[in-house]
């Protein structure tokens, strides 16, 4: 996609993309290929040093078999947060469709994505169900039924919101993937189709997003425009938080001491330049449509998601000698 392109332009380039690119749950995993079985006893659970917690010097010490215990576990527990969060994401972007014009170019991308994050609830559950495993998913908060209506709602009461609340949860999703996918863990085959059909398809969804909020930031008006600025840093720490932390029920009936926890997320040096990382290309879109200014950006800096922002989407990170991140190319 080039800067050049109108909006309308970038829509199309997108809904084409989905077409030449995209993938079916059911045709494109080989789910009952002998060397896609789950055997919870593989080396292949054992987080690497790249994973947050796979990378503490607690989970380095323990036994083969509790890392796998712990591996096998979160590689779970990341499937079933992201297909609860898409379920969310796909039912506010029906709302937002419903009632778009006839000829708007909105709707057909928007309609190609829903489609796309629909398969990806599909692989999701279903790597679930083979894996045996019964993870929580998001925090109980986020399953309550007005809640559950609320998120929804916003895509047509107060749009430009919802799709910072899509970005809060895509991102640090799109990045936690991409970083273990660059450091050479030799995950179990299903995981590694799955998560690189997610980070195929999310490149798109996630450039949606950048490019509808540039579009209407003129538009917003002072008071709605102030009000995201707010709101935006906020929703992204708790979207970070819902999407990455496990919830404390699971880290106890798991072993994991609280202490580690909350090293990992993100007291550590690590934890908390990891923090900041996975914020920069949102960073730099908030400066981009002025919702992170001179007011806002100390909210940023005690929430812990200051930094840098990104010179464009996708620059490669520098961090303890490892390369994070990379260019996204949008088909």
């Amino acid at each position: 996609m080039t800067i050049e392109q109108t909006y309308d332009e970038a829509l199309k380039t997108l809904s084409e993309g989905s077409v030449r690119l995209h993938f079916d749950a059911f045709e494109d995993i080989d789910w009952d290929n002998p060397a896609n079985v789950i055997d919870p006893a593989a080396d292949c659970w054992i987080l690497p040093t790249a994973h947050p917690l796979g990378g503490h010097a607690w989970y380095q010490g323990l036994s083969e078999e509790r890392q796998k215990e712990i591996g096998f576990w979160m590689i779970g527990q990341m499937m079933k947060v992201g297909l609860e969060f898409e379920n969310l994401l796909i039912r506010g972007l029906m709302q937002y469709v419903y009632n778009l014009p006839n000829g708007s170019p909105e709707y057909r991308y928007v309609t190609h994505e829903a489609t796309e994050e629909t398969h990806h609830t599909q692989m999701f559950q279903e790597y679930v169900n083979r894996a045996g495993v019964n993870p929580p998913g998001m925090r109980r908060w986020t399953k309550t039924m007005p809640l559950q209506m609320l998120i929804p709602s916003f895509a047509t009461l107060f749009p430009e919101f919802f799709f910072t609340l899509v970005l809060g949860g895509e991102e640090p999703i799109d990045h936690a993937q991409k970083m273990i996918l660059r450091s050479g863990w030799e995950m179990h085959p299903l995981v590694k189709r799955i998560v690189s059909i997610h980070v195929a398809e999310e490149a798109r969804h996630i450039s949606f997003a950048h490019r509808y909020l540039t579009e209407r930031a003129d538009d917003m008006g002072a008071i709605r425009k102030g009000l995201l600025g707010v709101l935006t840093p906020v929703v992204y720490r708790l979207m970070c938080d819902m999407i990455l932390t496990p919830q404390r029920s699971s880290y106890r009936e798991l072993g994991i001491p609280r202490s580690v926890i909350k090293d990992v997320y993100w007291k550590s040096p690590q934890g908390t330049e990891l923090l900041s990382e996975t914020f920069s290309d949102l960073r730099m879109l908030a400066e981009n449509i002025g919702v992170r200014n001179r007011v806002t950006r100390p909210l940023w800096k005690l929430l812990g998601i200051d930094g840098r922002p990104a010179r464009f989407r996708g620059e490669v990170h520098e961090r303890g000698g490892h390369s994070h991140g990379a260019s996204t190319k949008v088909a």
